[in-house]
């Protein structure tokens, strides 16, 4: 669960460095919020997913949307809002990373090293995932203000 936690938090710094923020200058909260989720979700439900080789839980993903939409404190609308817009994109993404990534997980990784494995797969996962979110975030953000705006007409 630690090095879920910490593969998480580090793929969302490396999308904030993508995104463009510098390397030292970046939103803690969001890196903590993606950590809490690989912490406490990703972790745990890897552990017995590799232990028992079965697929526990197969939505992960959206699940990776729904906590954090709870942790900005997002209304349900907006979380559901975010899932209909990510789901396929998210869905294709993951078609071409996972399906080679298990080859090598299933075909080349002893069992008690599985998990550490998908953990170093799931750095380039989350770095998607926390970038195509806080994306949609934000776009959905500057939606509501616009629109806002626009049906209140400014003071003077």
């Amino acid at each position: 669960m630690a090095i879920s936690g910490i593969v998480y938090s580090i793929g969302d710094w490396i999308a904030q460095c993508y995104e463009g923020k510098p390397l030292f200058d970046f939103d803690r909260t969001r890196l903590f919020r993606s950590g809490l989720v690989g912490f406490t979700l990703h972790g745990s439900l890897s552990h017995y997913y590799y232990q028992f080789c079965e697929d526990l839980f197969p939505f992960d993903d959206c699940i990776y949307f729904v906590v954090l939409g709870f942790l900005r404190f997002e209304s349900s609308d907006n979380i559901f809002k975010e899932l209909k817009a990510t789901f396929w994109p998210m869905l294709t993404a993951g078609w071409k990373l996972w399906p080679f990534a298990h080859v090598i997980t299933h075909g080349v990784v002893p069992v008690e090293q599985r998990l550490l494995w998908v953990d170093c797969v799931e750095l380039i996962w989350v770095t998607i995932l926390s970038t195509y979110s806080n994306e949609k975030s934000k776009a959905r953000i500057t939606e509501d203000a616009d629109s806002s705006s626009s049906t209140h007409p400014p003071e003077e």
